[in-house]
């Protein structure tokens, strides 16, 4: 057993964390890339939260499931995350595969790690605790692990009070007195959804706070003993999803109990959810905290150099390693890896994600020439509530101001879109000198 203070985590752990889908609510942040591999914070990639996660609370036997533009996400884990070769510990992609008893790519959460169980059986284990790859939180998994070992559950599902106009987005459940999970419904409307509603109260919340949040929402994370796990997912072959079919299942045969987190969570499943919960890391008490050191999260160490701020007016931001920043405004925003911003420019409410490499001096001489915007951003460009993917070119004269209030917009030319009134200029994509949007 590896133990920190009065918490232990056992040696027959594995971490599953789920990379989800084809991500089409966060497209086109997601088009060339699985929803864990999208930046995040300037310098993170999602996956590395749930990874951090893990690794500060001893989790450190990993398996990343995926199955959709992994490609960015297999290189960004390998280059990451590499134990000590007298530790056991690793962080491995385990991608979809066909084989003559699974024909078809993953259909589902249940059927993802249904698929993979062959894997999995090889390490030896008896609990499996399953996350996912898409959510921003800062968890101790051994106080979550703590509670599943000393109620002696089956299954423990992680749940946070939630409030009424978001209730009905996840899987909500009761409980008797002892925390056992009795009723479990998945996004009920309506009538449903009201029958569902809890006093929060008796989970440690005051009671304005019970009276705004009267819902316990399943966080979609679990802990499973892996030999009940193994035998609900062999009882129905058909059984796709974790919150849709199987915890409903072990409820009515074993004793499923609620782990109440509190902390704030996010799930960052919309381009609009993505958005704010990057913007908020720019507030003075930002409800994510990226200097927590207790709880770091870890990411690829780049090694660049400092960054080189000439002449410019920056407030409530984050400038990442590596940027060139000339006599420029800055207010609220994240600015990424190796971002260069030129004078004149004015970044508001906006999220850059910078860009993978360096340009030399001789392919940006060789491209203005040409009339070739380099990559970054141009004099006197004006970006307001926006997010400018990686290895994009933003030209001189450029306004990104959406002033006509478009809710959603697919753009010309695959060069921009428009999703909740938030300017997206997709990877690598070109924004000539002058444009308005």
């Amino acid at each position: 057993m590896a133990e920190k203070g009065s918490l232990t985590v056992g040696r027959n752990l594995l971490a599953v964390i789920l990379g989800g889908g084809a991500g089409s609510r966060l497209f086109p942040l997601t088009e060339q890339r699985s929803k864990p591999a999208v930046p995040l914070g300037g310098k993170y990639r999602l996956v590395d939260i749930p990874i951090s996660n893990c690794i500060n609370s001893d989790v450190i036997k990993i398996f990343v499931l995926t199955q959709y533009n992994s490609a960015s996400l297999n290189r960004h884990i390998a280059r990451t995350y590499r134990f000590s070769q007298f530790s056991d510990g690793f962080v491995e992609i385990l991608a979809a595969e066909q084989t003559p008893e699974s024909p078809q790519w993953f259909q589902g959460t249940a059927d993802a790690v249904r698929q993979v169980l062959p894997h999995i059986r090889d390490s030896g284990i008896d609990t499996l605790l399953i996350l996912s790859g898409d959510h921003l939180y800062s968890m101790d998994y051994r106080l979550f692990l703590k509670r599943h070992q000393e109620s002696n559950a089956d299954v423990t599902v992680s749940v946070i009070p939630c409030a009424p106009d978001a209730a009905e987005e996840f899987g909500l459940l009761k409980t008797d007195a002892s925390g056992r999970i009795t009723e479990f419904k998945e996004k009920p409307k309506g009538e449903a959804l009201e029958s569902m509603r809890v006093d929060t109260t008796g989970f440690g919340l005051s009671a304005d706070e019970a009276a705004a949040r009267p819902f316990l929402a399943s966080m979609g994370i679990y802990v499973f003993k892996y030999h009940l796990l193994e035998e609900l997912l062999a009882k129905d072959p058909t059984a796709l999803d974790f919150g849709r079919n199987i915890i409903p299942d072990a409820i009515e045969c074993c004793n499923v109990q609620a782990f109440l987190f509190n902390g704030y969570w996010e799930d960052i499943g919309t381009i609009s959810a993505f958005y704010e919960a990057n913007i908020d890391l720019t507030s003075l008490v930002p409800k994510f905290n990226l200097f927590n050191a207790d709880a770091p999260i870890f990411t690829r160490s780049r090694y660049l150099p400092p960054s080189k701020v000439q002449n410019c007016e920056i407030r409530n931001s984050i400038i990442s390693e590596g940027c060139i920043i000339n006599k420029a405004i800055v207010t609220r925003s994240i600015v990424g890896l190796r971002s260069r911003i030129e004078n004149g420019a004015q970044i508001e409410a906006s999220i850059l994600m910078g860009s993978d490499f360096y340009q030399s001096i001789e392919d940006m001489r060789s491209e203005a020439t040409a009339g070739i915007p380099r990559i970054g951003i141009g004099e006197n460009t004006v970006i307001r509530r926006a997010i400018i993917d990686k290895n994009t070119r933003i030209g001189s004269g450029v306004r990104l101001l959406n002033e006509a209030g478009v809710e959603n917009s697919e753009g010309d030319n695959g060069n921009y879109c428009i999703r909740d009134r938030i300017i997206i200029v997709p990877k690598n994509a070109v924004i000539p000198d002058g444009t308005v949007i």
